[in-house]
């Protein structure tokens, strides 16, 4: 099966009341523990790679070993993403490579750590679009900006500082066209996302609530959503890691979410996590092994364990099979008709 269109997936989450995790990639190790999983709990998925992902792996061999995935695994829907994306020109080469879709983070300047002003994020992100949906791909847009630092992106501070407004959200809905809107809700980048398990007054529900009521059609997104589990942190404390005690967003959190409109959620520390402990304790008790198998299997392993469980926790378990996948010209086709437009008045007027 060829890569297929985000939209598509999120469109079909939407109908079916789930959320899809989508899981960033550096290596071919990490590529097939999501496959694994996708395989195991027939899950639709999305692949992502950051700036910092293609720069590592460049661009080819990290392209390449997605299409592989594709191909090896012909049951399961997979969207290449291009996670924030900081400037139309890193959209565009990822469109041009071959990625089903892209987000314009024009919430940051090009630099990755300044935020931008509204009009700014506007300006570039509908350019984006433009630029994307004549080609059929899918266009992800940030309003409000994420606490922390990851990947060498991100403003720093905590997540409180740049929270959505859910005027704001509206109106760049409509000036823009995205397909997906990430949303700034309290949540950070990174593993230290909070200081105690979150409740209403660092994590905003009650804004994502309310923007998905007034952009009912729009697919939300949840970044900087790993959940951060105390017993991965452990592992890797107890092989000689020095992580200090910190929470994620619990998933019943993430499940809320889900139930008023996310649609796609992106997990990366867990994984993270989830291999560093695997090879912390494969390399304290068996010092003695220096094949590299010996512990990338076992790190593919647990990063597989953790997205089977967010697979199952997201609900999109069970779902690869239910529609067939449309070919990128389709989804163009649908773009230029408008019949795919989630502009607000659009959305309203059908």
């Amino acid at each position: 099966m060829p890569l297929v269109s985000m939209r598509q997936l999120l469109d079909e989450a939407a109908k079916g009341g789930y959320g899809v995790g989508a899981f960033n990639v550096n290596d071919m190790e990490q590529i097939q523990a999501i496959m694994m999983a996708a395989k195991e709990t027939k899950s639709p998925v999305i692949v992502q790679a950051s700036r910092g992902a293609r720069q590592f792996a460049e661009d080819l061999y990290l392209f390449r070993l997605i299409q592989a995935a594709a191909e090896l695994n012909p049951e399961i829907p997979i969207a290449m993403h291009q996670d924030h994306g900081n400037s139309f020109e890193t959209c565009k080469s990822a469109i041009e490579l071959g990625y089903t879709s892209v987000m314009m983070d024009g919430s940051l300047k090009e630099d990755g750590k300044t935020p931008s002003t509204f009009e700014e994020n506007v300006e570039v992100t509908r350019k984006v679009v433009e630029f994307a949906h004549e080609r059929g791909v899918t266009v992800e847009g940030e309003i409000g900006v994420l606490g922390g630092v990851e990947d060498g992106h991100g403003a720093g501070g905590s997540g409180l500082e740049h929270i959505t407004d859910p005027d704001q959200a509206v109106e760049f809905a409509e000036r823009t066209g995205v397909d997906a809107l990430a949303i700034a809700i309290g949540t950070s980048h990174g593993a230290y996302k909070f200081t105690k398990k979150p409740d209403g007054s660092v994590l905003k529900m009650d804004v994502l609530i309310a923007i998905h009521k007034r952009l009912p059609q729009t697919h939300l997104v949840m970044h900087g959503s790993s959940s951060v589990p105390k017993d991965l942190q452990d592992i890797v404390n107890q092989y000689g890691g020095k992580l200090k005690q910190t929470w994620g967003v619990p998933v019943e959190e993430i499940q809320l979410g889900i139930r008023n409109g996310v649609r796609k959620i992106n997990v990366d520390t867990d994984n993270r996590l989830a291999i560093t402990g695997a090879i912390r304790k494969a390399f304290a008790e068996t010092p003695e092994k220096f094949d590299p198998r010996d512990y990338l299997k076992p790190a593919r392993e647990a990063m597989k364990k953790v997205v089977a469980l967010r697979m199952t926790q997201f609900g999109q378990a069970g779902h690869a099979g239910d529609y067939k996948p449309m070919a990128i010209t389709e989804i163009a086709k649908g773009y230029a008709n408008g019949s795919l437009d989630t502009r607000p008045s659009m959305a309203a007027a059908r």
